[in-house]
């Protein structure tokens, strides 16, 4: 049977084919790479391993203190709880720590509500009570960060139960002092056992990379000399190894915040990190464009009069990477351009954070009726504190003359370690020393921590606790009987 002949296809079929195919070739290069999608486990397929392109985002969020006067560190926590929310976080995978008792504080102007503007709105709704009250403490987030559940008491048992692939992001707000943080509930969170905890995640093999926002004073003593920069965390400060971080939003100060509050709302680091993050596209955001800008704002205009030293620690590479990666970002914004000089405001006023309390009750006092006895009762909170206060700077400063001599008490008490060395060389010294001074003289509570490198260096000096214990025996005759100084909660340490 003769086979058809063939036929060459016309001229213009071949050109339009050619053409077409050119055109799905330049439209292929030209699709832009989509990022790397991050999957919660919720949305793996069962017995599927995520690639390395491929993670969960976890968030831990903690607010270390309690009462109405430390308002500003839920307040952070909360603002913070609505960036990954809006960022595309669940709940799931964001482990709130907060006492939980501002919000519906007899002394809160707008009952159920926090804020942490002046102008800004509720940052209290819809925020997980995961570990509220006494559940805020330094066992429980230990155990959270490292994913342990038999290790947690209380709460709902939420922990961070994350794989190789996956982003950490833990932010912290609170009172600290050199090599120390505050909690609600003692004993407070030390240096070195928080560096430990890093390493022991790191061995796990249970993330990718992890990022710690930290806001207190000295927080910098946190992770200086300490955090290595081969473990995958990278780690930036409200303030170096030697200074205070500051409160904002306070009363008296600019901006203020409305005249029915007598409390800061927020704190300086903080609110720069998280009002950047409100505007910002942060898809395109890397975490060193804001630790610059938060860098350059909570420096009060490079006075560093109302201000501190912003720091970052340990593996610095990872601050090339988006922020997304850690705290998602705002659909809302990502026609959002990013610049180098930041529009948000600076600030000529702060409050140091160790001073904020007495704002609050100073303030409290001021406005209540004379002869009141609403009045007598902040007085009398007013001067306990201001006696507390006193009583721990007296006694650690006669502890060291008696150590060491009246020259060269304050010489020993107050030396600074060049940087990039930690604290102390013997952190169960340290804990020691402070056990034994609060036995002696009772709790340093928050404003104490500030004395936390006087104990250092004693330890440094080569005084062993039991000598420490001698002369605050003599330094210390009883425990003063204001609320400050009690030891019914417990030692710090």
């Amino acid at each position: 049977m003769a086979m058809a002949s063939f036929r060459p296809p016309p001229l213009a079929l071949l050109l339009a084919a050619c053409l077409s195919a050119l055109v799905l070739a330049v439209a292929h290069a030209r699709t832009p790479r989509l990022e790397p999608t991050i999957r919660l486990p919720s949305q793996r397929a069962a017995g599927q391993e995520d690639d390395d392109s491929v993670g969960t985002r976890w968030a831990v969020l903690i607010a270390g203190s309690n009462g109405y006067y430390n308002y500003r560190h839920q307040a952070d926590i909360c603002h913070a709880y609505q960036i990954m929310k809006k960022g595309g976080l669940k709940d799931e995978n964001i482990i709130v720590f907060m006492y939980d008792d501002i919000a519906h504080n007899p002394e809160n102007p707008r009952p159920g509500v926090i804020i942490n503007h002046p102008q800004g709105g509720d940052v209290y709704a819809g925020v997980p009570k995961d570990y509220t009250g006494k559940e805020v403490n330094v066992k429980n987030f230990f155990a959270v960060l490292l994913g342990n559940k038999t290790a947690v008491s209380g709460g709902n048992g939420k922990v961070v139960d994350s794989g190789p692939n996956d982003h950490i992001f833990v932010f912290y707000s609170d009172h600290g002092g050199p090599g120390v943080l505050g909690m609600p509930t003692y004993p407070y969170l030390y240096g070195d056992d928080l560096v430990d905890v890093l390493k022991k995640k790191h061995a796990a093999g249970t993330y990718k990379s992890l990022v710690f926002y930290l806001e207190a004073c000295e927080s910098g003593s946190i992770f200086e000399g300490l955090l290595p920069n081969d473990i995958g965390v990278y780690a930036t400060t409200a303030s170096n190894a030697e200074e205070s971080s500051w409160g904002t939003y306070c009363p008296g100060e600019y901006p203020s915040p409305p005249p029915e509050y007598d409390t800061c709302l927020g704190d300086l680091y903080s609110i720069s990190w998280m009002e950047d993050s409100d505007v910002h596209n942060l898809r395109t955001e890397s975490l060193k464009q804001q630790y610059n800008l938060v860098k350059k704002r909570t420096a009060a205009q490079d006075s560093y009069s109302y201000g501190s030293h912003v720091m970052q620690y340990g593996s610095l590479d990872l601050n090339a990477e988006h922020l997304f990666s850690y705290i998602g970002s705002n659909p809302a914004n990502e026609n959002t351009t990013f610049v180098e000089d930041n529009a948000l405001p600076s600030f000529s006023r702060a409050v140091n954070q160790r001073d904020a309390d007495l704002v609050y009750f100073w303030q409290k006092y001021r406005k209540l009726a004379e002869s009141s006895p609403e009045k007598n009762d902040a007085r009398k909170q007013l001067l306990e504190m201001m006696g507390h206060r006193s009583h721990i700077d007296n006694s650690i400063e006669l502890i060291g003359n008696l150590l060491f001599g009246s020259a060269g008490g304050p010489m020993v008490l107050k030396a600074v370690r060049p940087a990039g060395e930690p604290l102390v060389d013997d952190w169960s010294c340290l804990k020691s020393t402070v056990r034994t001074f609060e036995s002696q003289c009772g709790s340093l509570a928050q404003y104490g921590m500030k004395h936390m490198r006087s104990f250092a260096n004693i330890c440094n000096a080569g005084i062993v606790p039991e000598a420490t214990a001698k002369v605050a025996a003599q330094a210390c005759t009883s425990i003063p009987t204001n609320p400050w100084s009690a030891t019914h909660k417990g030692f710090s340490a």
